[in-house]
């Protein structure tokens, strides 16, 4: 004789029980979508007075890190005092600003194409370094002291933006009244070099850290 039994409803989980159960994936992405902007300015004549670049100058102040900023240039030169601004806005820009040469950069021209973050050159370009320019109206004893004061400027001013692209023999010599030309392929070599003495060297590095890491004996 077969027995029957009653069938027993299929007993539903906890929700505790399903709750603890629920594996914590090891590994998730979250995904941000953000906006880069690029800005482009095109310097292609002599540098003016500084309130004709108060669009660039505000802009490479407001800008975010997201922001890239390329800076054209193809200039003769030109106002000392608006380019050390457009130099000083660089530096204190959180935008990457790439300096891209075109053409020929000189006097002032040259040194705002070796401020930007990131630097590019065409082929066919020119550099010009030189001695500044500047009349000055006063006393003679306020004319000197003018000469003495400027000069020890230009002269810190050329050291902390052209060196190490300039040797400090080449800033002194420009400082004697000497001009300093340079090409797209010197150019180059130049950058090249600047880019292989600021990269990191593992031996060296590795020597250090098993230097520091040697007990002292007395």
């Amino acid at each position: 004789m077969t027995r029957r039994y009653p069938s027993l409803p299929d007993a539903k989980p906890d929700e505790d029980e399903e709750t603890t159960n629920t594996e914590t994936p090891l590994f998730r992405r979250h995904e941000t979508q953000l906006t880069l902007r690029q800005i482009s300015f095109y310097l292609s004549d002599e540098i003016g007075p500084p309130l004709a670049y108060t669009d660039l100058l505000n802009t490479l102040r407001t800008a975010g890190e997201n922001d890239m900023i390329l800076l054209h240039l193809n200039t003769p030169g030109g106002n000392f005092d608006t380019g050390l601004q457009i130099i000083n806005n660089i530096s204190a820009s959180k935008a990457h600003v790439i300096t891209v040469l075109e053409a020929r950069a000189y006097s002032m021209g040259a040194m705002i194409f070796l401020a930007g973050h990131e630097l590019i050159v065409h082929d066919n370009c020119q550099l010009m370094f030189h001695n500044y320019s500047s009349s000055i109206i006063g006393k003679g004893n306020e004319q000197h002291a003018q000469v003495l004061a400027i000069g020890k400027w230009f002269e810190k001013t050329m050291s902390r933006i052209c060196h190490p692209f300039l040797t400090r023999e080449e800033i002194d010599s420009i400082l004697r009244g000497e001009d300093i030309w340079m090409d797209s392929d010197e150019i180059r070599r130049r950058l090249n070099r600047m880019n292989q003495r600021s990269k990191p060297d593992p031996a060296k590095a590795l020597r250090l850290k098993n230097k520091a890491d040697k007990p002292a004996t007395s």
